[in-house]
């Protein structure tokens, strides 16, 4: 079946309200633990997952950080009322396009936004005074510049000697999931970070790796287990609803990738196969075979688009000799070794590049042998991942999770998926 043609429909369950959790457990690896191995399930602890990891494995864990991208301003009232309050939803950086480089920027930058009660705000600049955590006050004003798809362009512009990352940290808030239907508290700015988080960039959390407190990373390390660190900065695309009835109706949305040549060699050294913290670390490392296939091909651009994986063009080995060429059939180890190779030829420590992938029922794993991973919504484009993975057999893991009440989404419990 072309995955395209797949019903969202097929992909629906119960999740009544009251089992999506509101709020995270006080202790984070006090969750609880799914283990679905060759198809039987089980229950545990989260603090006993390395009980079940083989000793000597590689475990990737994605360190992007969430950044306060939700801003408030009030429009200046136009009859003596109060004005409108208009919310300004930074995405992701237009100008400076790095995000580094935005974050350190003084005086103005520009980002793709969304914006709450557009209609309230017609033209002209929005201005907001803020008290620094020095004492001085700073006035930051947003401007619409354009439209970029179905976002805006919004340039904010302040005064004073401070960076843009200064300047969310003390005016933004935290954009927690809007499942939660609660508004964000000053907890929420440690609970909805996990504890390796580092690089910011993100409007959501990597959830799988909430769970994972210094203990646990410690028990992983006497393990034995190898870690290492990629960053995919989560967009608010990932809560995007599929609407269409065929999933061919659906467009990804584009994330944002950093993965240092440390971790492509730790890959290769481990033949190419990993065990993966959530699914945007599982999105990062299945698109990197892409990256390298497109690599061997010469090609600078390594964006991998949505429908890649599943492309009838990618081309296949006619004739002995032509087999270490990049195929739809190149091993992973050949594809890795490309990408070191495209490094080499631009002198890079650190691969950036972007991914539209979506992955689906039909898709193959290449890397990915183990998944730790929340519990999605239905009808989710995450379902759809965690189907591709388990061939199928997604019913059986989330029709054990409620019927043994299992916490639900971004601060639920969790699950190890051994194929």
């Amino acid at each position: 079946m072309n995955p395209k043609n797949i019903h969202i429909a097929d992909y629906n369950y119960n999740l009544p309200d009251e089992r999506i959790a509101k709020f995270p457990l006080a202790e984070r690896d006090a969750s609880k633990l799914l283990v679905y191995r060759k198809g039987e399930v089980s229950e545990d602890v989260f603090t006993s997952l390395p009980n079940y990891l083989p000793k000597g494995a590689l475990m990737i864990f994605n360190n992007t950080k969430v950044i306060q991208a939700r801003l408030h301003f009030r429009k200046a009232p136009t009859d003596g009322g109060q004005g409108a309050l208009i919310e300004v939803f930074c995405l992701e950086p237009a100008w400076p396009n790095d995000y580094q480089v935005n974050f350190s920027q003084r005086g103005s930058v520009q980002w793709y936004c969304l914006v709450g009660k557009l209609k309230k705000w017609k033209e002209g600049k929005l201005l907001r005074e803020i008290v620094m955590s020095d004492g001085e006050h700073v006035e930051l004003a947003c401007e619409r510049k354009g439209v970029h798809g179905t976002s805006h362009i919004i340039e904010f512009t302040w005064n004073g000697n401070y960076t843009w990352a200064e300047l969310l940290d003390a005016v933004g808030e935290l954009p927690i999931p809007p499942y939660l239907n609660r508004e964000t508290q000053e907890s929420d700015k440690a609970t909805y970070q996990t504890v390796y988080s580092k690089i910011k960039g993100s409007v959501a959390a990597p959830t799988a790796g909430l769970h994972f407190t210094d203990r646990v990373l410690k028990a992983l390390d006497d393990k034995g287990i190898d870690r290492e660190e990629l960053t995919l900065h989560v967009g608010a695309g990932t809560f995007k609803p599929v609407k269409s009835e065929e999933i061919g109706g659906h467009d990804m949305h584009t994330e944002h990738i950093a993965v240092r040549r440390q971790t492509i060699e730790k890959l290769i050294a481990h033949g190419g196969e990993a065990i993966a913290v959530g699914t945007t670390s599982v999105r990062t490392l299945e698109s990197l075979y892409y990256m390298g296939i497109l690599a061997a091909e010469g090609k600078e651009d390594l964006h991998v688009p949505q429908w890649m994986p599943y492309h009838d063009s990618l081309p296949h080995p006619t004739h002995k000799g032509e087999a270490d060429q990049p195929t739809k059939n190149t091993d992973v180890i050949t594809s890795l070794r490309s990408l070191l190779a495209y490094m080499d030829k631009h002198q890079l420590e650190v691969l950036h590049s972007s991914t539209q992938i979506i992955i689906a029922p039909g898709y193959e794993y290449h890397i990915v042998k183990m998944m730790v991973t929340n519990f999605h919504q239905p009808q989710s484009t995450l379902l759809l991942l965690v189907s591709a993975f388990l061939q199928g057999d997604w019913h059986k893991v989330y029709d054990f999770a409620l019927a043994h009440n299992f916490r639900f989404l971004s601060y639920g419990d969790s699950s190890l998926l051994i194929p």
